[in-house]
């Protein structure tokens, strides 16, 4: 007889069988106690986590006769029973299992769906499982709706996805939906344990744990990989064998990087990266094994009681957790994180694992403290974080010796609001070292003036920066308004609003100033010589007539200083200016920006028109 792998034995058979998945068992439970049942199931999540295995038990649920025949629905289905035989064996007729993704088109769908319209065969309910169903083509999508919403009441829909975002709305929104989650490694590693117990085979609880964290929350990569550690161990599951299988990294390497970068030991550090490259063990899986070391010393050096005394680790972890600030653990860990990114961009992933490494020393906190200068040994003794060189003294430029103002000190009671300056320090020879004064030092008191000659001391004028005066926008021109500025611009707008004016007439009106006027003569300038042409100074002048306004027209070039465009501008300035104050100003912008760091869009902001 062939073997049956682990995946396939351990399969569940009941909704009690299932681990990890208590959210969903309970749902379904109490839907199929209660006959509340939908036409339509979604089950979303990752590989090997129940999608399909969810499936068959509902199945079986909904089509379960008992073991005397007389049964119905029911959350426990019996397993001995013909139809529970048959769904479990792949083999009852009313339940149709549709691979999405090798049949993904709309021929394929509409096979299926020819199969709706015929009432069960054997069973008590008809159920289409499709797998993989974010692989259907969009005809096969739209083909599927109307079934989808309104089956006939003898059908039921499962549908499966690793992918839910690509599953249309439309066919979402038809679907009760279930997110299988990834199972905890605790949990993978409990039931692994119970499995190889009822198979009987010796297995190692770090062993265990190895192959429950190498699983990535799937069930079924669990029982496959302790499946492959099985016969790679000859029959038994240690942990050196396991460990030499996946290509993990001994958690004594890791604890000695550790060690090495919380206490700055580079040499140290490189060894063991070196060490790895000759067993040959995974650079990637070094980075994940020092995250995981991280994450749990962040965790006891922010909640020192949250330690784990079960486990055999816990102990080394706490000794590192104290070799090391707080900051520092969180900044080693981020450096992981991304440095993991990075082993594939390398053309060595061990190079680039040594150079993650001593980039970790290099942004160590506190390691910038450490550099000194070279100074020739001018200045040993003297600690390197307190030296400071003072070049040599140079005379002062005569424009800087000419800016100086002496101040005389003979009579204290001249000045009673100045300070008394501290004594100047005499110019230090080149290369002299002078240990830097902290801030918070009060400065020497300086001695009394009259104690002083009227030239020890020399001031220098303060230079008081002028505020800048405030420019208009960028873009917006300037206006000179005059009184014959006032009164073109209220003609021109009531030639603009009885649209009397239009197109390049308009514009001229809009673009020229009123230089002078009489009774019967107005002159106007423009900048631009485009403007001035014969049509459109005939048409103007046909509409100031029909306004009232009898005159002739004279157009000269020249530059301008108010015209009725120029003052559309200025005030479209004013009102956009007005507007962004209003939104700057409110309470709830500001706000947003302090609590948030919400940021203005440029440009978002626009006045509303007035009508």
């Amino acid at each position: 007889m062939s073997y049956l792998v682990l995946a396939r034995k351990y399969r569940p058979k009941t909704f009690a069988q299932m681990v990890g998945q208590e959210h969903v068992v309970q749902a379904l439970t109490n839907a199929l106690e209660q006959q509340r049942l939908h036409h339509a199931y979604l089950f979303t999540g990752t590989r090997g986590v129940g999608k399909t295995t969810v499936s068959r038990i509902l199945a079986k649920s909904l089509n379960c006769q008992g073991p005397d025949g007389q049964g119905g629905i029911t959350a426990t289905p019996c397993g001995v029973c013909q139809a529970c035989m048959d769904i479990d064996a792949g083999r009852f007729v009313d339940y149709t299992e549709l691979d999405a993704a090798s049949n993904r088109g709309v021929d394929e769908v509409q096979s299926l769906l020819e199969q709706a319209v015929y009432k069960p065969v054997q069973g008590r309910f008809k159920v289409f499982m499709i797998d993989e169903v974010h692989m259907l083509t969009g005809h096969a999508f739209n083909a599927m709706l109307k079934t989808l919403e309104e089956p006939p009441e003898y059908l039921k829909f499962v549908l499966a996805t690793t992918d839910p975002q690509k599953v249309p709305v439309t066919v979402l929104s038809r679907c009760l939906q279930f997110n299988l989650r990834p199972m905890a490694p605790e949990t993978v590693q409990e039931h692994l344990g119970r499995v190889l117990g009822e198979e009987g085979v010796p297995a190692d609880a770090q062993a265990l744990k190895l192959l429950s964290r190498a699983a990535r929350g799937s069930m079924r990569d669990a029982l496959s990989l302790t499946d492959q550690a099985i016969a790679f161990g000859g029959g038994q599951l240690q942990e050196a064998p396991v460990r030499q299988m996946l290509g993990s990294v001994d958690r004594s390497h890791v604890f000695r990087l550790v060690e090495a970068l919380a206490r700055g030991d580079g040499k140290s550090v490189v060894e063991t990266s070196e060490a790895l490259r000759v067993h040959g063990l995974s650079a990637g899986a070094a980075l994940e094994e020092m995250s995981m070391v991280l994450q749990r010393m962040a965790v006891l050096q922010a909640v020192p009681q949250a330690a784990d005394t079960g486990d055999e680790e816990a102990a080394t972890v706490a000794r590192l957790a104290q070799l090391m600030p707080a900051d520092e653990t969180q900044l080693l860990y981020s450096i992981c994180l991304h440095g993991r990114q990075e082993l594939g961009l390398a053309p060595d992933e061990y190079a680039a694992l040594t150079m993650v490494l001593l980039r970790l020393l290099a942004f160590k906190p506190g390691a910038a403290e450490k550099k000194t200068l070279n100074d020739g040994g001018a200045n040993a003794g003297v600690p390197a974080a307190t030296q400071l060189t003072v070049p040599a003294a140079q005379p002062p430029k005569p424009a800087e010796a000419a800016g100086r103002l002496a101040v005389s000190a003979a009579n204290p009671s001249d000045a009673p609001q100045a300070q008394p300056q501290p004594q100047p320090r005499p110019a230090a020879p080149p290369g002299h070292v002078l240990p830097v004064v902290e801030p918070r030092q009060a400065p020497p008191r300086a001695t009394p003036p009259q104690a002083r000659p009227n030239n020890d001391v020399l001031g220098v004028p303060v230079r008081v920066q002028p505020e800048p005066l405030r420019e208009a926008p960028s873009g917006v021109p300037t206006v000179v308004p005059t009184p014959e500025g006032d009164f073109w611009q209220a003609t021109v707008q009531q030639l603009v609003e009885r649209e009397a004016i239009t197109a390049l007439v308009r514009e001229l009106a809009l673009q020229a100033q009123l230089v002078a006027r009489d009774e019967g003569h107005w002159m106007l300038r423009v900048e631009r010589e485009s403007l001035n042409q014969p049509q459109s100074r005939e048409r103007l002048r046909t509409a100031l007539h029909a306004a009232g306004h009898a005159v002739d027209l004279s157009v000269e070039v020249g530059p301008i200083t108010d015209s009725p465009a120029r003052r559309n501008a200025v005030a479209a300035a004013e009102r956009q200016l007005a507007a962004e104050q209003i939104i700057l100003n409110d309470p709830f912008v500001q706000q947003m920006q302090r609590d948030f760091g919400a940021k203005i869009v440029p440009g978002s902001i626009k006045p509303i028109a007035k009508h």
